[in-house]
Protein backbone atom coordinates (compact mmCIF):
# COMPACT_ATOMS: atom_id res chain seq x y z
CA UNK A 1 0.00 0.00 0.00
CA UNK A 2 2.55 2.71 0.67
CA UNK A 3 4.87 2.06 -2.57
CA UNK A 4 1.46 2.27 -4.80
CA UNK A 5 1.09 5.72 -2.45
CA UNK A 6 4.12 7.23 -3.12
CA UNK A 7 4.02 6.36 -6.44
CA UNK A 8 0.69 7.98 -6.65
CA UNK A 9 1.64 10.88 -4.95
CA UNK A 10 5.37 11.51 -6.66
CA UNK A 11 3.03 10.81 -10.34
CA UNK A 12 0.53 13.97 -8.97
CA UNK A 13 3.39 16.19 -8.65
CA UNK A 14 5.07 16.01 -11.58
CA UNK A 15 1.79 16.04 -13.47
CA UNK A 16 0.40 19.28 -11.70
CA UNK A 17 4.23 21.16 -11.74
CA UNK A 18 4.05 20.22 -15.34
CA UNK A 19 0.45 21.67 -15.84
CA UNK A 20 1.82 24.59 -13.51
CA UNK A 21 4.91 25.05 -15.80
CA UNK A 22 2.63 25.60 -18.85
CA UNK A 23 -0.56 28.12 -17.57
CA UNK A 24 1.15 29.89 -14.69
CA UNK A 25 4.91 29.78 -14.78
CA UNK A 26 8.45 27.53 -16.34
CA UNK A 27 10.15 27.64 -13.06
CA UNK A 28 7.48 25.54 -11.75
CA UNK A 29 9.69 22.89 -13.72
CA UNK A 30 12.32 22.91 -10.74
CA UNK A 31 9.80 21.48 -9.03
CA UNK A 32 9.74 18.57 -11.25
CA UNK A 33 13.26 18.15 -11.04
CA UNK A 34 13.04 18.11 -7.19
CA UNK A 35 11.15 15.26 -7.37
CA UNK A 36 12.81 13.17 -10.09
CA UNK A 37 16.23 13.91 -8.06
CA UNK A 38 14.30 12.49 -4.69
CA UNK A 39 13.17 9.60 -6.70
CA UNK A 40 16.36 8.96 -7.57
CA UNK A 41 17.90 9.55 -4.57
CA UNK A 42 15.55 6.94 -2.88
CA UNK A 43 16.68 4.38 -5.27
CA UNK A 44 20.08 4.63 -4.23
CA UNK A 45 19.86 4.77 -0.33
CA UNK A 46 16.59 3.21 -0.01
CA UNK A 47 14.78 5.69 2.19
CA UNK A 48 11.90 8.17 1.55
CA UNK A 49 10.61 10.83 3.30
CA UNK A 50 6.88 9.87 2.45
CA UNK A 51 7.27 6.22 3.41
CA UNK A 52 8.30 7.49 7.13
CA UNK A 53 5.41 10.23 7.39
CA UNK A 54 2.88 7.15 6.05
CA UNK A 55 4.66 5.02 8.87
CA UNK A 56 3.69 7.54 11.74
CA UNK A 57 0.13 7.70 9.87
CA UNK A 58 -0.14 3.97 10.27
CA UNK A 59 -0.07 2.76 6.86
CA UNK A 60 1.47 -0.89 6.09
CA UNK A 61 2.54 -2.12 3.45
Amino acid sequence: MKNRIVRAVAGSFVLISLLLAVYVNQNWLWFTAFVGANLLQSSFTKWCLLEDILKKFGVND
